[in-house]
């Protein structure tokens, strides 16, 4: 009886001090909902810099990180409000996430800025969150569409399209870039035909695409979601021979949509937030070594998100919402030792020394006074059946 005793002390011992050395990390993205075919590898980036993190041993003296996910849809600021809470009230650190703008900011405002929780979002690019009051607890690893709309509306002037019709998703994150851009190529000399709005989940989209066909234009703007409205507009315009050509936002652009249309992408373009510099080339190794599919949007975002917050909880050798909240500023910028990915070790046992860091991760980050990412862009093209790249901008 007395080994018995012994043995199932040892147990709940044992048990008890994981439980104690894990540390709960929130990941909220939209796993249902119009951009779910991305979302899958944008968090098992995520996930991959925690295990990263965990497996170094030096965070905060060997703790481990336990990442939790929740489902923001995207679209239901309701439901991500409420999923969001679950991941409070459980208990995580901090969240990584959410994805789309409305719901981020839904987020951001009702549950994680009042509790004091850090968010980093790797993909809400609304102009609108810039001035959000959060007391300095939102950041954002993607950069803000006032500057994509602009890297769009060159991209257009370049393809030498002069004129065009745009279609938006009707919420913070479609009304925001459309506002940018038409205002963008406008400057650039293009002719606007349309500026129309579109509602997703419609079963089909024939009478917005033969409003736009009525205005004309050599190509439509499709800013929505490649799951969604967005991808209704473009089959609505195939079937009809209203437009073949489609200018496409961040949110469009996924193997999904390739997949879906195939050649009839192939006068296409668009761009979204991202880099071909020293860090993304690292993340594709590191990726690929993870067994992480890394070429798909915002990937390298969602890892570099991950990777700043348990930086920041080392830079204040802490665990505590406040301190992660305080320190993650002074892990993303220089001055310091340039961390990329596969790096988190050494970034972490340099902070253990006291010493600053500077994390470039896959993204190249350097973050404005409001703690949103500077940024860049690539320029998207279809080509052998795959989005490519054809040059950053």
């Amino acid at each position: 009886m007395r080994k018995l005793f012994i043995a199932a002390f040892m147990f709940v011992s044992i048990f008890g001090t994981k439980v104690m050395a894990d540390i709960k990390m929130g990941i909220i993205l939209g796993f249902t909902g119009p951009i779910e075919s991305l979302t899958p590898a944008m968090a098992a980036s995520a996930e991959l810099a925690f295990k990263e993190a965990s497996d170094s041993g030096s965070l905060l003296g060997g703790k481990k990180i336990e990442p939790v996910r929740a489902d923001s849809t995207c679209v239901d600021s309701a439901a991500a409000t409420a999923a969001a809470e679950g991941l409070i009230s459980g208990g995580v650190a901090a969240i990584m996430g959410a994805d789309c703008s409305g719901v981020t900011g839904a987020i951001a405002t009702n549950v994680a800025v009042p509790n004091g929780v850090v968010m980093i979002s790797p993909s809400a690019t609304s102009p609108g969150l810039t001035t959000l009051d959060d007391k300095g607890y939102f950041f954002r690893t993607a950069p803000s569409d006032a500057r994509g709309g602009q890297i769009l509306a060159d991209i257009t002037k370049d393809r030498k399209v002069k004129s065009v019709a745009i279609t938006y998703t009707n919420n913070d994150y479609g009304k925001g870039l459309a506002d940018v851009y038409k205002a963008a190529v406008e400057a650039h000399g293009i002719k606007v035909t349309t500026v129309t709005a579109h509602e997703d989940g419609k079963a089909d989209y024939s009478s917005e695409v033969a409003t736009l066909a009525s205005a004309g234009g050599d190509a439509v703007a499709v800013i929505g979601y490649l799951d969604q409205g967005g991808k209704g507009i473009i089959q609505a315009s195939l079937d009809s021979g209203a437009f073949d050509r489609f200018i496409l936002s961040d949110g469009m652009i996924g193997q999904s949509l390739v997949d879906a249309f195939g050649k009839d992408l192939s006068k296409s373009f668009g761009s979204l937030p991202g880099s071909t510099g020293k860090g993304a080339g690292i993340f594709a190794d590191v990726a690929k070594a993870g067994g992480v599919e890394a070429s798909g949007p915002y990937t390298g975002e969602s890892y570099d998100a991950a990777a700043l917050i348990v930086l920041a909880m080392q830079a204040g050798n802490s665990a505590d919402r406040a301190s992660i909240a305080k320190h993650v500023m002074d892990v993303a910028n220089a001055p310091g030792t340039k961390i990329y990915p596969g790096e988190l070790k050494k970034g972490l046992d340099l902070l253990a020394k006291g010493k600053k860091i500077n994390y470039e991760g896959a993204t190249g980050v350097t973050f404005t006074d409001v703690g949103e990412a500077e940024g860049s862009f690539l320029e998207q093209e279809v080509k052998g059946g795959k989005f490519k790249t054809k040059k950053q901008r």
